[in-house]
């Protein structure tokens, strides 16, 4: 008989200042329910430490206000954070990194990667306990190949892709490509690529039935000849479902729980997995490649990037990113050739550093999903950039 492993996968974010900003609105309440969504995972959690197995990815852009003083101070009154924090590095988690200022990969240039990578290592070893991540989350599920070299060069395993982007090098059967990873390669590099059942995790972010879904598992892995890995990957804290305060009538409590007592009464027909755990056991051996693209949105199926690109503003916005990149990387190269010989390097170093910082920071994907509403927030750290690398420039002209 088959076995058929379930991995869990929920994604949390929030734009950079978005909870302070909430706070400070006409609705408060909403940034108070996404605290308890946070606050509540570890606690359901430990209802179920022996079966429980969760993967979660934390954008960057939340860790960051989560690590602050002020936001932890803000809302004391509404949860301990420094709690809740300590509680998810003690957890049984299977935690995957990403992209500190939740870029989208494909779309941002491919010189700003390592940064936007390493980064977010640094300040998820910190916050959330690892010491390694295995796995990789792309911020948006934005993907491509020529990703692939960086993301074996941070020594990540896995990255989690969508399913209908996985393309064979050989004819396929519908199961075969969503439930088994599978090895890609690029550029001499290689990584494992885990497939997100695109259908069933849409059904995990509305509210599903926990008897349709281990149903609906059973009939989508039947014919399985292969030890199935059906993943399901959404938001964790968007939407009435992960957001209402009555436990029993959202995600936690009318369906995760069901599917893990079935688990324990040895009823439900499929075994939750942490992913290392699966690829440990089950390491793959054939190729695919996989097509570029992002996950699907309440507008847009991903496929051509049109939620981040679509309006003239948004594109103007990615081709003046380019631009500034490549004056950053300009001056910085410029800066190192001659640092030894300044006598003011640290001070054009802090410089470069906190151009640098703009500019990542202007690369968030959030700037640019909301059509034309937000894209002026990459065009203003844009021009913070502009003027320290100016400034810098200065400076060495200056010295020399």
């Amino acid at each position: 008989m088959t076995e058929v492993f379930h991995a869990l996968g929920l994604h949390l974010h929030q734009p950079l200042g978005n909870l302070v900003s909430l706070h400070n609105s006409s609705e408060p309440w909403e940034a108070k329910q996404i605290l308890w969504c946070y606050d509540r995972i570890t606690r359901m959690l430990d209802q179920y430490w022996d079966v429980a197995r969760l993967h979660l990815s934390f954008s960057g852009t939340l860790l960051k206000q989560l690590e602050d003083p002020g936001v932890r101070e803000t809302f004391a009154e509404v949860v301990d954070i420094p709690d809740f924090m300590h509680r998810f590095r003690c957890a049984n988690i299977e935690y995957v990194g990403s992209g500190l200022f939740h870029p989208v990969y494909p779309l941002t240039p491919a010189a700003d990667w390592d940064a936007q990578t390493d980064w977010w290592k640094g300040l998820g070893r910190s916050q959330l306990g690892r010491d390694h991540f295995n796995g990789f989350w792309p911020p948006e599920m934005g993907f491509c190949m020529e990703m692939i070299p960086m993301l074996a060069r941070h020594g990540f395993k896995y990255v989690l892709v969508d399913s209908i982007y996985i393309k064979p090098k050989r004819e396929m059967r519908w199961e075969e490509t969503r439930y088994r990873p599978y090895l890609a390669r690029f550029g001499g590099a290689e990584i494992i690529v885990v497939p997100r059942d695109r259908d069933l995790s849409n059904a995990q972010l509305s509210g599903l039935d926990p008897g349709w879904f281990q149903n609906e598992i059973h009939e989508r892995t039947k014919h399985c000849d292969f030890p199935a890995l059906v993943t399901t990957w959404t938001d964790g804290e968007n939407g009435g479902w992960f957001r209402t305060s009555q436990v029993e009538s959202g995600f936690w409590g009318f369906f995760y729980k069901p599917i893990l007592d079935r688990y324990r009464a040895g009823t439900l027909g499929f075994t939750p997995i942490h992913i290392s755990e699966y690829l440990r056991r089950f390491p793959p051996t054939e190729e695919v490649e996989v097509h570029r693209g992002a996950w699907n949105n309440e507008h847009h199926w991903g496929g051509d990037f049109t939620q981040w690109t679509g309006s003239l503003l948004q594109k103007k916005g990615w081709d003046e990113l380019k631009k500034a990149s490549d004056y950053y990387w300009q001056v910085k190269k410029k800066f190192d050739a001659q640092a030894d010989k300044l006598a003011n390097a640290d001070e054009i170093r802090r410089l470069i550093v906190q151009a640098y910082d703009h500019l990542l920071t202007a690369e968030t994907s959030c700037n640019f999903y909301w059509g034309s509403r937000w894209v002026h927030r990459s065009f203003d750290g844009m021009e913070q950039t502009y003027h320290l690398l100016d400034t810098a420039v200065k400076k060495m002209q200056t010295t020399n």
